[in-house]
């Protein structure tokens, strides 16, 4: 099994964690969406990470059809809850996450494909807000638990999700977190886990074929 992208993407980097925390073993090839995209596109035709190849070279795309996978048909503990309120909660703080990880991906590109002087300030400062919107709610949801996992009693894909999505956000954006204390300490006790430090690389931003062309 091969799972393809860089862990500074935090929807290989969610993939990743919740296949080892099933142990599920894998190969790791760290491509970049920039200097890779061709050969990421031999298996995804977006040419997006990540991408998983199962042992009979079927290819999976996209973080949340990977995980969907994972979950049911693969053994180990479980990644959601089963149904009810708990897994209502969990599935509305992903989304939420899922949400502000899109638009600090399109910040990123923004600022990428464009240079600083034709560069939409309004997209910009309105992706942040809604970003900030999102890490608010996540504080909110984070101080209601009072340091516990956010649904049930054991970390569920709605820890992972926002940890990693937050962490990258935190850099790529950039956010300051200090302005939710509750998020901050939430995401800091998962990120001092092991399975999240060795599944882990700094954020670094990806020049795609054609970026410098657009931006002259």
């Amino acid at each position: 099994m091969i799972l393809i992208g860089m862990y500074d993407s935090p929807f290989t980097r969610r993939v990743a964690i919740a296949l080892a925390l099933r142990g599920i073993a894998f190969e790791h090839r760290a491509w970049s969406v920039g200097a890779d995209f061709d050969r990421i596109r031999e298996y995804s035709p977006l040419g997006r990470v990540p991408v998983l190849v199962l042992d009979d070279g079927e290819a999976l795309m996209e973080s949340s059809s990977i995980l969907d996978w994972i979950q049911h048909e693969t053994d180990g503990v479980p990644l959601l809850p089963a149904s009810g309120r708990d897994r209502r909660e969990a599935m509305r703080l992903i989304g939420l996450a899922s949400g502000a990880a899109d638009r600090c991906v399109a910040m990123v590109l923004e600022r990428i494909f464009h240079s600083e002087a034709q560069q939409s300030q309004a997209f910009l400062a309105r992706s942040l807000s809604q970003i900030e919107g999102v890490f608010g709610a996540l504080d909110a949801a984070c101080a209601a638990r009072g340091g516990n996992w956010l649904v049930g009693d054991a970390m569920t894909l709605a820890d992972i999700t926002i940890a990693c999505y937050v962490t990258h956000s935190r850099h790529a954006a950039p956010v300051d977190l200090a302005r939710w204390p509750a998020l901050m300490a939430h995401v800091e006790r998962c990120e001092a886990l092991e399975v999240f430090a060795a599944h882990y690389a700094p954020f670094y931003v990806p020049q795609p074929k054609g970026a410098k062309e657009v931006t002259e």
